[in-house]
């Protein structure tokens, strides 16, 4: 008896590593008598004949759970397709740093048995989403939403209101605006605070402020973020979700972006732990023991 029945399997970068991978999840989902769902790109990887295939959304509405075999940007992906259907997912890591994905490749057949034999934790991860203003579109992004300048490297001028309360007005490249999923991504590389998964906050990181007063500002995550670009300037700006959606905003108009109402769920098998996860990625520094 196992804890899923019915999993979808999604890769996006055909390496050979990514297809041998793959093909391993699969011969061992397959003789735990797991029944196994491919998204098409996953599929082709295999020859595409003898596999099950199914699009996002019926993996959503039929799937217990999600394998996301490849780096953090394939699990972006798939959160966003996911979240709404409250799908959890769980990585196997075939990228480079792997935050989100933490089974290696090497221990892919123990851990499988280990999360289908129930033997696992889940850790929610809320996504932000946002309304930019001239599009009909909702996107969302579960590392962040980043706004620049659309025409580099003219300084961006923006006026930042944190539930419709005025906050600052800010010269810059640009503003990050990140989940605690997305502070150790974009935000890290830009001098932003690292922050545990499990918090409720939204964290606002400067991208190269023309002014030193001009710092990382984290809010609460139930709190509205509305960036206007100012019309004076005449500079126009683009936001993208992820690095994967993007629009351009005029003079004037503005963007708001919130908390998602439905979080990502990771699976996480026995044994983690965000700061081991940190440790190991981020090289920190450990204690030698000594006898």
């Amino acid at each position: 008896m196992t804890a899923f029945k019915r999993v979808g399997l999604v890769a996006r970068v055909a390496s050979d590593q990514v297809r041998e991978s793959l093909s391993r999840v699969e011969q061992f989902l397959t003789a735990a008598g797991v029944e196994v769902l491919f998204e098409q790109v996953s599929a082709q990887m295999l020859g595409g004949k003898h596999q099950a295939i199914a699009t996002f959304a019926e993996m959503g509405q039929s799937c217990d759970l999600l394998i996301a075999v490849g780096g953090d940007g394939n699990i972006l992906g798939a959160a966003r397709a996911m979240a709404p259907y409250g799908v959890p997912i769980l990585g196997i890591n075939r990228g480079k740093l792997g935050f989100l994905a933490d089974v290696s490749p090497d221990e892919i057949e123990d851990r499988l048995k280990e999360v289908l034999g129930g033997d696992y934790t889940t850790e929610e991860h809320f996504l932000l989403e946002g309304e930019v203003q001239g599009s009909d579109e909702v996107p969302s992004a579960l590392n962040e939403v980043l706004i620049h300048s659309a025409s580099m490297p003219k300084m961006l001028e923006l006026d930042l209101y944190v539930n419709d309360s005025y906050a600052y007005t800010q010269n810059s490249d640009g503003l990050i605006v990140s989940s605690p999923t997305g502070s150790t991504a974009y935000a890290l590389s830009a001098g932003g605070p690292i922050m545990h998964p499990s918090l409720d906050a939204i964290v606002l990181v400067p991208m190269f402020p023309h002014s030193l007063t001009n710092r990382p500002l984290v809010v609460p995550g139930d709190q509205e973020i509305r960036v206007v670009i100012a019309p004076h300037t005449g500079v126009k700006a683009k936001v993208s979700f992820d690095s994967h959606l993007e629009f351009q905003i005029e003079p004037g108009d503005s963007i708001i972006i919130r908390k998602q109402a439905k979080p990502l769920l990771l699976v996480h098998p026995p044994g983690h732990s965000f700061y081991g996860v940190c440790r190991s990625k981020l090289d920190w520094a450990s204690r030698t023991h000594r006898e």
